[in-house]
């Protein structure tokens, strides 16, 4: 999987909160807004935001 935004690593609400943002400032946000509705870009945002939460874990691997 490709990791073309600079997102940050972290569980923390406040690491996932950030990373959010970082999606909502971004072209793909735009570019998936204006094709699938707001609702459904945000949703979006928000399940790469909490994947990226889950593989932060403490050796770096993907939990299964």
């Amino acid at each position: 999987m490709y990791n073309y935004m600079p997102l940050l690593k972290g569980k923390s609400q406040k690491v996932i909160s950030e990373n959010i943002g970082e999606f909502h400032k971004g072209k793909t946000f735009e570019k998936t807004e204006k094709k699938f509705g707001k609702e459904k870009a945000n949703k979006q945002a928000i399940a790469v935001a909490y994947s990226q939460a889950r593989r932060s874990t403490s050796n770096g691997s993907i939990k299964k």
